[in-house]
């Protein structure tokens, strides 16, 4: 597993080790950020950083001097906006404009203008998200002055970098995608105090965390019949978080466990692997991990030993069930593999959801992928706390989104827990069928509907 290079560990404290989503009014803009920028940082890390890409709006390229007008409230994310994830971030970053455009990129009955920065924490090298751009883009958020929200990450992995540095700017992060428990709650030593240097939360999620879907994904294992599992991660934080508790809780099902190993995320194929599982005689591969790290060619392999889908089940959560897995591994070979996904399926939103799903169609020409209504919770909670507070103030701002209780969203009616966890507690489970995703089954209070 890559660690982080020296010189970007004092931005992001020695706390923080690696293990482990056009508007009227305003401007956005895509970059690429390769470099920290922090005002501490950015002499130490010139001679020694990539050169970033630069920014395409006079806003962006003059934010860390200017810290805009005074009148304008600048919210950053950082995404994957490359790589195999870049599918599920378009909808989210879609989804963000919507919602701020809806409000014509204006709070405080106009007092303040959004400008609405989208950060690319992904490189073409890695073909996924990469420690250094994540860092980079932190710290080019807390350096700016007008940088007051920080909506991101996509990988859990790159959030134990960018909460420490958020943190200690008192910068609000609002995160669509990531599950990794220990984020927020105890898991590994440390956790998740040393995550917030400061001593004052300043992370939270709009979506359900891994515990309830590391429950979920063992429920739903025992209730295909499964008997035997084989456990693979790809050692990042998310994929190590969830396959250890599908782990937990698959053993206090009842069911065997016949081995639990990390992958080389990048290796050209599996074969000797998948032998060897083979050769133990499981019911099921569980793959905790992401797209971008192999898990189409850990299926193509499977099934190439002789692993038939009629006799061997292939399982993982949300970071398998995208559309370029199925590509990647190949229609046929995707038949019957099984994902599940943190929150209400598109089909089980309510009225507000339907009504947004209608209007990103109306918009896109198609609709959202699974992150898509989180990006846009994501942005609602921004502008609610934004318009409670009405000025430029970090701390206030991370307290008013502190204080989320009972918002109406897109996603439902719920709440941001102490810890800055939401209240829901659903996943949707999948199926792959004619190289689709379909919903196959819903997990709420505890147990699957069928």
């Amino acid at each position: 597993m890559k660690r982080v290079p020296t010189f970007f560990l004092s931005m992001v404290l020695a706390t923080a080790t690696l293990a482990a989503c056009g508007t009227p009014t305003g401007t956005s803009t895509t970059t690429q950020n390769t470099t920290a920028v922090g005002a501490t940082a950015a002499a130490s890390a010139a001679t020694m950083a990539p050169t970033s890409m630069a920014a395409t709006s006079m806003t962006d390229a003059t934010a860390a001097t200017s810290g805009g007008s005074g009148t304008t409230i600048r919210v950053y994310s950082s995404l994957p906006r490359q790589g195999q994830s870049k599918s599920q971030t378009d909808s989210v970053v879609n989804a963000i404009k919507m919602r701020f455009a809806e409000d014509k990129n204006q709070v405080c009955g106009g007092k303040f203008t959004i400008d609405y920065v989208d950060l690319d924490d992904a490189t073409a090298a890695k073909g996924s998200w990469d420690e250094a751009a994540e860092t980079g883009n932190a710290n080019k958020a807390v350096s700016d002055p007008a940088g007051m929200v920080y909506i991101g990450t996509f990988n859990s992995g790159a959030a134990k970098l960018s909460i420490p540095v958020l943190n200690n700017a008192n910068m609000v992060m609002i995160s669509p995608a990531n599950t990794y428990v220990g984020l927020t709650k105890p898991l590994a030593a440390g956790e998740p105090d040393k995550y917030y240097p400061n001593g004052k939360r300043n992370y939270t999620r709009v979506v359900t965390n891994d515990a309830v879907q590391g429950l979920a994904d063992a429920a739903w294992a025992a209730k295909l019949g499964v008997k035997k599992v084989y456990i693979l991660d790809d050692q990042q934080a998310y994929g190590q978080g969830v396959a250890g508790l599908f782990e937990k809780n698959a053993k206090t099902m009842g069911l065997t466990v016949l081995g639990h190993e990390g992958i080389q995320a990048k290796e050209q194929n599996y074969t000797s692997l998948m032998t060897k599982i083979k050769d133990l005689g499981p019911d099921m591969v569980y793959f905790g991990g992401i797209v971008d790290n192999n898990a189409g060619q850990l299926l193509k392999d499977m099934r190439a030993v002789g692993m038939t889908g009629d006799k061997v089940k292939f399982m993982g959560p949300d970071g398998i069930q995208t559309d370029p897995f199925i590509t990647a591994a190949g229609k046929d070979i995707a038949e019957g593999a099984y994902g599940t996904v943190a929150g209400l399926p598109l089909s089980k939103l309510g009225a507000k959801g339907q009504a947004f799903l209608k209007a990103y169609k109306d918009k896109f020409g198609v609709e959202p992928q699974t992150y898509g209504p989180f990006g846009y919770e994501a942005a609602a909670v921004t502008l609610q706390a934004l318009n409670q507070v009405c000025k430029a103030d970090r701390a206030a701002i991370r307290d008013a989104v502190f204080a989320t209780k009972d918002f109406d969203g897109v996603l439902g009616k719920w709440s941001f827990d102490k810890d800055g966890d939401t209240t829901l507690q659903t996943i949707q489970g999948y199926i792959v069928k004619d190289g689709k995703w379909e919903e196959a089954n819903f997990f709420n209070n505890g147990q699957w509907e069928k």
